[in-house]
């Protein structure tokens, strides 16, 4: 992948994890938030957007993978 196309995709998982934050509450983006790598950050290496990327990826999965897993009380409708 280029390094365009992955600051491309840095720029959509960020609106996701924006998006998410607004809808299902706070994931948790320490690790994506200790790299200090944005989207933005076209100065930065394609390793450290590639890093950013997994970080942002990992915050969002994790979270809706621990909401998937809880567990439902059976009712009738």
């Amino acid at each position: 992948m280029k390094k365009q196309e992955l600051i491309h995709l840095h720029g959509l998982l960020a609106e996701v994890s924006n998006h998410y934050e607004q809808h299902a509450g706070t994931p948790d983006f320490e690790e994506y938030e200790s790299l200090g790598v944005r989207p933005t950050s076209i100065h930065k290496s394609k390793t450290d957007h590639k890093a950013a990327v997994f970080a942002i990826a990992t915050g969002i999965t994790s979270d809706i993978t621990e909401e998937s897993q809880e567990a439902v009380a059976a009712q009738a409708d």
